[in-house]
């Protein structure tokens, strides 16, 4: 039987991340995905933010890990040239009801360390957005955008200079821990070839699949694979060019940041995402769903024009909370919780997975290091 000292499941942005980092640490490190390119799913399929950390709870993983991955991010994107932009944003209270919101959300973001907003007037958002609508917002001049697929193109580049090696089309349909080692069993997607491969580490970080993945593995006591939900976010674009040069969030909803707008690296709009739970992996647009979308969006952009909206994209967030329950933090389980040497399972690595990919992978590197030591 093959053995590789680490293998990494899901070559998402994060899976990537990981593998760099262990690359780079002189691990002997192997990739593998299921799919035939990398990242293309939740990776893919989001709003490209750089976010600024404001909105998570105190001391909780994901405020933790978003405000040290947004600066790891943004030097990592000046010095390998990875087109990004920090263009801030604008979260808006759309009547006096809201504006407490925004007061709780500004504590929040200076308890977390996300550095200090900038309360604004409606007078004083006119003057940087003409177009939005607000009665008061807050300004985040430390949340930006990147270029997704050219940051996973280059934690690729730097996981293989350092030897790390992909396998693609390559499914990991289960497995088994013994004697100091998980032993994978693997399956060709294209020849449905079937193969084994064990590894003394191995990082589940195969986002959607990752619950699936990590009850399959015998040994691995169940009440250490939590159950996942399926949150779909639909995206529509808009005819023409929006008359907004930073990125504008409602006051958030239940399950989400609330329908906002963000911006691509060449200006153009998109609105989204919306919450839809769903039981499978659809991501098809339902262009009905446009009329929640107009509504949505008039309450900060009245002038926003009738037929306007076209289906763009959507993505599926592997969330661990369901309807109406309180946004779960991400759960990183190593050694320490489960007592598996060497295995690491991420669950729940929604948003903000993409900003926080570079200080989750110093994460489950020391969780690894901890283990050997």
């Amino acid at each position: 039987m093959d053995e590789v000292d680490c293998i990494v499941a899901g070559a998402g942005v994060v899976g990537l991340a990981v593998a760099r980092e262990l690359a780079l640490s002189g691990r002997d490190v192997l990739i593998l995905e299921a799919a035939d390119a990398i990242g293309t799913a939740t990776s893919s399929r989001n709003s490209e933010v750089i976010h600024a950390g404001l909105y998570y709870a105190p001391g909780s993983l994901k405020a933790g890990l978003c405000v040290s991955g947004r600066d790891s991010l943004y030097e990592y994107c000046a010095e390998r040239g990875i087109p990004h932009q920090r263009c801030g944003k604008l979260i808006v209270a759309t009547g006096a009801g809201q504006e407490a919101a925004l007061d709780a959300i500004a504590d929040n973001a200076g308890k977390s360390g996300a550095g200090a907003l900038q309360k604004l007037t409606a007078a004083e958002v006119k003057e940087l957005e003409p177009a939005l609508a607000c009665t008061a917002a807050l300004l985040s001049p430390d949340t930006g955008i990147v270029d997704s697929h050219a940051l996973m193109l280059s934690l690729l580049g730097d996981a293989e200079a350092a030897g790390a090696m992909l396998g693609l089309n390559t499914e990991i349909s289960g497995g088994r821990v013994e004697a100091g080692r998980v032993v994978l069993t693997t399956r060709d997607t294209q020849s449905g070839d079937t193969f084994e491969i064990a590894t003394r580490h191995f990082v589940n970080a195969a986002g959607l699949g990752a619950t699936a993945l990590a009850g399959a593995l015998e040994g691995l006591d169940p009440r250490f694979v939590p159950q996942q939900r399926l949150a779909k976010g639909n995206y529509f674009s808009v005819t023409g060019r929006a008359p907004f040069s930073r990125l504008i969030y409602p006051v958030p909803e239940p399950g989400g940041l609330g329908i906002h707008l963000t911006l691509d690296l060449n200006g153009i709009a998109r609105f989204g995402p919306d919450v839809e739970w769903v039981e499978g992996l659809d991501y098809r647009v339902d262009p009905a769903r446009a009329q929640r979308f107009y509504g949505a969006i008039r309450t900060y952009w009245p002038e926003l024009a009738d037929d306007s909206l076209q289906p763009a994209y959507s993505g599926i967030r592997p969330k661990l909370s369901g309807p109406g329950e309180a946004n779960a933090d991400f759960v990183i389980h190593g050694p320490d919780a489960h007592g598996i040497a060497g295995l690491v399972n991420l669950f729940g690595i929604e948003s903000p997975g993409l900003t926080s990919c570079l200080a989750i992978a110093r994460h489950v590197a020391q969780a690894l290091t901890r283990s050997d030591g």
